[in-house]
């Protein structure tokens, strides 16, 4: 009798099962396919976002809300999200924020105004938070530890790192041929395709029953970040002494240090303190939150460089960000076996080492430079360095974690991510503000290459992070 047609007569467990290839494969597909077209999502709108300014009104700082609402809520929610998946199975918390996130696609797709459209991104980022953090805590329950899990987040690291660049790319196919409704209408036919393969093919598990919301930590986690991010855009709109943006800057640290304070007190925090317990884990979490820093602020000024100085067309934007999605997609499917030979400090701080000198590249971007010269060898070594950089940190944050807090794990990891991007674009964006406004003549360039110069800051004190590292045993790595 086949695996599938046994599951639901077994009770949900945490224990990887052993099934065949086929619902491996199916199995592997839907839960990368769902962090695909989450991670997507915060970056096929880049290429949108001038025709979206465009029509529904939104100002050359304001553009960047697009993307940080969706980040936001994204990366506020991930935790709750997760504490959710624990409640009632990650797998159905994976398709019930698959199905939340299509119905949220549609309403953005058909939106006519700026509020509408930030609403349904709002809503959008909600529903990822929901169905993030099964994906790689399921890999975790799927998948044996070892050379099985190996080859599992070996594909899972390749497609959410290329998922970024290639989510560029199909940005600007779709505003070209059609227009940039079409970033979020593409969601529909792949999130019908995950919630039909997930209930065939995934295993239910255990559900952690008892315990409260950590709903105190939601909101003040959240509305902290929330308030950060527009006090850094406000003052990129208008000053360092604005009233309004030093006002809320005091807010958010009001919020953010309840957060802290309420995350001591629960019963079931969304930050789960023992997780920081393991140096490299905590080290690892560190550098998901610095890489993505850096690298939605590379994306957002390279897509507003092509298209708005050097005058590219949406799907020519596009198809320029190719030559880092490649790369990175052939690193990561390389990774598993550079893990085994060098282990994974080495492979990580290697590729880490590639993305500093992509980064540092683009501070010497100027007027004269166009495509060839400017952002193409940069986007090949990210591609590359993100490749090598990704699967060990995951390795790191996953290794040893115990079934019960596998959820809380990945959704930490996700988190750090979504946080660490959005905080540093609206700090990419302030800095790119504040320095355009002093020159008048080629303000973007000079904007631009200060806040590529801080990216490539962020980036190096990533290495740092990784180079503090301790190898694990490459028993575990080989499995």
């Amino acid at each position: 009798m086949s695996t599938h047609v046994l599951r639901d007569q077994t009770p949900a467990t945490d224990k990887p099962p052993a099934p065949s290839r086929l619902h491996s494969f199916f199995a592997l597909a839907a839960i990368v396919g769902t962090q695909l077209m989450l991670l997507l999502d915060a970056t096929v709108v880049n290429v949108a976002l001038p025709g979206i300014g465009t029509h529904l009104g939104f100002s050359a700082t304001g553009m960047s809300w697009v993307l940080n609402v969706y980040t936001l809520a994204f990366g506020g929610l991930l935790l709750l999200g997760s504490r959710i998946g624990d409640l009632i199975g990650r797998r159905t918390a994976l398709v019930w924020g698959v199905t939340a996130f299509t119905l949220a696609s549609i309403a953005g797709g058909v939106a006519n105004d700026s509020t509408t459209l930030l609403v349904a991104r709002g809503f959008q980022g909600a529903a990822a938070a929901l169905a993030a953090p099964s994906t790689l805590a399921l890999i975790a329950t799927s998948f044996r530890e070892g050379a099985e899990r190996n080859r599992a987040l070996s594909v899972f690291s390749a497609i959410s790192g290329a998922g970024s660049a290639v989510g560029l790319t199909v940005g600007g196919m779709l505003t070209d041929w059609g227009s940039w409704r079409w970033v979020f209408f593409v969601n529909i036919p792949v999130g019908v395709a995950i919630v039909l393969l997930a209930p065939r093919f995934i295993n239910e598990t255990q559900r952690h029953r008892g315990g409260r919301f950590d709903v105190a930590g939601a909101l003040t986690g959240t509305l902290g970040m929330a308030s950060l991010v527009y006090a850094f855009i406000r003052v990129a709109e208008s000053s360092w002494t604005d009233a309004r943006a030093l006002a809320t800057f005091g807010v958010a640290v009001a919020l953010l240090a309840s957060f802290l304070v309420n995350e001591t007190r629960v019963e079931r925090p969304l930050v789960v303190l023992r997780l920081f317990a393991d140096r490299n884990r905590a080290l690892a979490y560190g550098v998901m939150m610095m890489l993505p820093a850096g690298m939605f602020g590379v994306f957002y000024f390279a897509t507003q460089y092509l298209q708005t100085y050097l005058g590219y067309s949406p799907l020519r934007t596009g198809f320029a960000f190719l030559p880092m999605a490649g790369p990175l997609f052939l690193a990561a499917r390389l990774a598993p076996r550079l893990l085994a030979r060098f282990g994974a400090k080495r492979v990580a701080a290697t590729g880490t080492s590639l993305s500093l000198l992509g980064g540092l590249w683009l501070t010497q971007l100027s007027a004269s430079d166009g495509y060839a010269r400017g952002i193409l060898p940069s986007l090949v070594l990210m591609g590359v360095g993100m490749g090598w950089t990704m699967m060990p940190l995951n390795t790191f944050i996953l290794s040893g974690v115990e079934p019960k807090d596998a959820g809380s794990a990945s959704g930490l990891l996700q988190t750090s991510q979504q946080i660490g991007g959005t905080l540093g674009l609206s700090v990419l964006v302030t800095v790119f503000g504040t320095v355009s406004r002093h020159h008048h003549a080629d303000p973007f360039i000079h904007g631009a290459a200060a806040a590529f110069t801080l990216a490539a800051v962020l980036t190096g004190v990533s290495l740092v992070l990784i180079l503090l590292l301790r190898q694990p045993s490459r028993a575990a790595l080989r499995g």
